[in-house]
């Protein structure tokens, strides 16, 4: 069974990813997708990982992130049904390149 931060952090996820693909307009974001959402205990903090297209920019997407949290954040507090808003922190989501390093080294020693 999952905890309430668990269950309010997919929740998020998935509202975010529908919110890049459709609502949000900035070029540098996208091609951005959320891997996952870590709620704090108290749910008033969500940590936001996630991913860009290789090519792009980190810089640009980590700025265009940032821009974009107040009307992400904004648009959640219409989907969903809490009663506080968590506010967003965005971090980039290193797991995949860390996976294929490793995926990489493991075919070199074969």
């Amino acid at each position: 069974m999952q905890s309430r931060p668990q269950r309010l952090g997919g929740h998020v996820r998935a509202e975010l990813c529908a919110l890049l693909g459709r609502s949000v307009r900035d070029p540098a974001l996208r091609f951005v997708t959320v891997t996952r959402v870590e709620m704090t205990r108290d749910l008033q903090q969500a940590r936001v990982y996630y991913t860009a297209r290789s090519g792009t920019v980190l810089g640009d997407t980590a700025r265009g992130l940032r821009r974009a949290a107040p009307f992400l954040r904004g648009q959640l507090g219409r989907r969903l049904q809490v009663r506080h808003v968590p506010s967003l922190t965005f971090v980039y989501d290193e797991a995949l390149e860390r996976e294929q390093r490793i995926a990489q080294v493991l075919d070199e020693l074969q």
